[in-house]
């Protein structure tokens, strides 16, 4: 017979202060808009096809700064699951800038 149990994963935190709330916010905003904000001002400043290629550049970059944050705040256990760009900035904010009082208990 096989020992084989699967460990229960550590919900996403879950924010009390507004201080939080907001920086939880910030992040997945930038996290998500990034991209497009860049290849705009790009197209306004410059011409489409610089745009495209900035807007293509960018995806790769924020790309790897989402993983990297994912990696470095997400349980190694946890890793395997899908997180949108909420999760990661929740779990960003809980472990880099708010601390057990700021958040839920569950």
């Amino acid at each position: 017979m096989q020992n084989d149990f699967i460990d229960m994963i550590e919900p996403t935190p879950k924010f009390l202060s507004r201080r939080c709330k907001i920086i939880s916010f910030l992040i997945r905003i930038i996290l998500q808009f990034t991209t497009f904000f860049v290849a705009f001002i790009a197209w306004y400043l410059y011409d489409y096809f610089i745009a495209i290629a900035a807007l293509l550049l960018t995806y790769i970059i924020m790309g790897i700064i989402r993983s990297k944050i994912r990696n470095s705040v997400i349980p190694p256990k946890q890793r395997e699951y899908q997180y949108n760009d909420k999760g990661i900035a929740d779990w960003f904010s809980a472990r880099e800038f708010c601390y057990g009082d700021d958040l839920v208990k569950q």
